[in-house]
């Protein structure tokens, strides 16, 4: 493997970046880094949300089926996203495809609307965990899971950043010897900042804060960082060149004023029951 600091042929010092997506291959097992990190965040979220429902007295065992359907929305909404948002005739043409998420292609801002029908579908049978009031549990572990996930990006060498002569370049060598923006590492520490950020709000209200504070402050920060993150990435599809803003961020600025609403219709609802 290359060292990880290289001089490039114009001068300039770079971060060189040649990590080979996959961790081990013994024979045709090959599993991927990107995985591994989807996985830890959801086991993670998993744990966190575990430790939500004891502290708030909802039964331990909804945490299992919870997951289950926070993990098949997000998988699901996330590959129709990519399909329907950013390459809608390919799959058209190639339908069977589309149920090949192994191959790659999935869209947070897909994940995000799967995420929402997903709560809305389990909380409907059950009158102690209304729809908000897990939306604003869920946007603390959701914002640790995106931190992670793009970190998994990061490993793929996808997703990458326009390029750049800033000192903290990145050359992701299995693309292109081009200095870019490690937009992925930018996502993934701002989403854990936001993740903190959730999290002292949570504490600092006692675990009661008012419907749609959590949820609300999720969308406006991790939104509002993905929009101008972009400004920094390439082109994700053929389409996004040209236009002044790109496909993620013209699906990003419904969320931003949806999560604003929340914030500030937030003041005028009562206060969530603590622990």
């Amino acid at each position: 493997m290359p060292a990880p600091l290289s001089v490039l042929p114009m001068g300039l010092a770079a971060i060189h970046w040649s990590v080979d997506p996959v961790i081990v291959r013994l024979g045709s097992f090959a599993p991927r880094w990107y995985g591994l990190l989807f996985g830890v965040g959801f086991l993670l979220s998993f744990y966190a949300m575990r430790s939500v429902f004891i502290r708030e007295d909802k039964p331990e065992r909804d945490v299992d089926v919870l997951l289950y359907w926070i993990l098949g929305g997000t998988i699901v909404g996330a590959r129709l996203g990519h399909v329907l948002f950013y390459d809608p005739g390919y799959y058209l043409t190639h339908p069977a495809e589309i149920l090949q998420v192994w191959q790659g292609g999935l869209a947070s801002h897909g994940g995000f609307i799967g995420v929402l029908i997903a709560l809305y579908l389990y909380a409907r049978s059950r009158d102690d965990q209304p729809f908000l009031w897990l939306l604003d549990r869920i946007a603390m572990p959701a914002a640790l899971t995106g931190g992670l996930i793009r970190l998994g990006n990061l490993f793929n060498s996808e997703i990458l950043g326009t390029p750049t002569d800033v000192p903290w370049a990145f050359v992701f060598a299995l693309r292109d010897m081009t200095p870019r923006h490690p937009a992925q590492l930018y996502e993934s520490l701002v989403y854990f900042c936001i993740c903190g950020i959730l999290v002292w709000l949570y504490r600092r209200s006692d675990a009661s804060p008012r419907f749609g504070t959590l949820s609300g402050a999720f969308m406006v920060l991790v939104f509002g960082a993905r929009f101008l993150i972009e400004f920094v990435k390439a082109e994700q599809v053929h389409f996004d060149i040209g236009l002044p803003l790109s496909m993620g961020q013209l699906l990003s600025l419904p969320v931003i004023l949806f999560g604003a609403w929340l914030l500030w219709s937030s003041r005028s609802r009562a206060k969530q029951p603590g622990s």
